[in-house]
């Protein structure tokens, strides 16, 4: 439903020697099938044994207990091995009471997991974050559990964070519409550190709750001084806004396939003048701005040879534009870069245009020129 963790604090590692860890949607199974267990036996296991998604087994220590008549609550530490997730370390509780006969399991959210308000999400409005495979997840194991007790699976799960409704300020889970805490996530039970998975699927939830809000207008940014300049510059509101980090090609693929009417895409000269060369991941990982190439663009908008190999030679990009200071270049690169971003969005029902920011949020550059 939003990344694990806050956006600033995102960077890719591939190195197999970082210690996988456990998502919140596996935690939070581990305790209800504890708690569940204890209500009807008397006894929490300890660890908790439970099935991921995948097929493996998982064994999880119980960090708090307590057993009442009608209900009981287990408690496991959120262990995220070594990604920078903001949830490692935090306590998923889980409540467990019986529900009436036929009712099924119902989800509540307790203290630090959030509620859904707006729609495009992929669990409905009204409803606490809980997404789908964590619930799928609990679902299960509530029933091997009704039915090695051969009753009726008929439950009531509340899940909680302690301090959960801190920790979502530093998700995405406010811009998504998700007030009063964390969601409860993951589709595999696992935590692979650093993975991309979780900013790009928080990109495209981004859009579909704009969309389902029938937005006309959304921007992409790679960071958050773009974000802020484009944002006052077009009177944006937060849903509005797509924290797009490096991931530019896999937002204007998911654009191309789920359009809105408008698309900005902003950023700084350097990230801009990656896609200006053809490049669809931002990240550094992936390459420096190829400064031949922008030589190259600054020859083709009047620079002399002594300018040219000046900017070929600029120890950033930075010093390339402030040593093209009389030249267009910005507008070039803004140029090139919409043509790029518009390759990928084909033929989509999409107006787009790119716009270049300074350090400071000054424009500096945008394709095309507004009418």
């Amino acid at each position: 439903m939003t990344c694990r963790h806050g956006p600033s604090r995102f960077r890719r590692v591939d190195t197999p020697s970082l210690r996988r860890g456990w998502t919140t949607g596996a935690c939070a199974t581990a305790a209800v099938r504890a708690a569940a267990t204890a209500l009807l036996t008397g006894q929490f296991p300890d660890p908790c044994t439970i099935r991921l998604p995948g097929g493996q087994t998982a064994g999880f220590a119980l960090a708090a207990t307590k057993l009442l008549p009608k209900a009981a609550m287990a408690a496991v530490v959120k262990d995220a091995g070594d990604d920078p997730d903001v949830t490692h370390g935090a306590l998923i509780r889980a409540t467990v009471s019986p529900g009436a006969a036929g009712s099924g399991i119902t989800f509540r959210a307790g203290s630090g997991v959030g509620m859904v308000t707006l729609p495009g999400l992929p669990i409905p409005p009204g409803e606490p974050a809980i997404n789908p495979v964590p619930r799928r997840m609990m679902t299960e194991a509530l029933q091997a559990v009704s039915a090695e007790a051969g009753i009726a699976c008929d439950w009531v799960v509340e899940i909680g964070v302690d301090d959960g409704e801190r920790l979502a300020e530093k998700t995405l889970n406010p811009r998504l519409g998700i007030r009063g805490g964390l969601s409860i996530l993951g589709t595999t039970g696992i935590v692979i550190p650093f993975s991309c998975s979780a900013w790009i699927d928080s990109i495209h939830r981004g859009i579909d709750v704009a969309r389902a809000l029938a937005l006309p207008h959304v921007a992409a940014a790679t960071g958050r001084t773009s974000e802020e300049a484009v944002q006052a510059l077009y009177g944006l509101p937060e849903p509005a806004l797509i924290d797009m980090g490096d991931f530019v090609g896999g937002t204007l693929k998911y654009l191309r396939r789920h359009p809105v009417p408008r698309v900005t895409i902003a950023g700084g000269p350097a990230k801009m003048t990656k896609l200006a060369q053809g490049r669809l991941d931002l990240h550094s990982k992936r390459g420096a701005v190829d400064s031949a190439v922008l030589a190259n663009l600054a020859r083709s908008i009047g620079a002399d040879e002594a300018l040219a190999g000046a900017i070929e030679g600029a120890n950033t990009t930075l010093h390339a534009f402030e040593l093209a200071a009389n030249l267009p270049l910005a507008a070039a690169i803004a140029e090139r870069a919409h043509a790029i971003a518009q390759d990928v969005l084909g033929d989509a029902p999409i107006a787009l245009d790119i716009l270049i920011f300074d350090r400071t949020g000054k424009l500096i550059a945008r394709h095309p020129q507004p009418a």
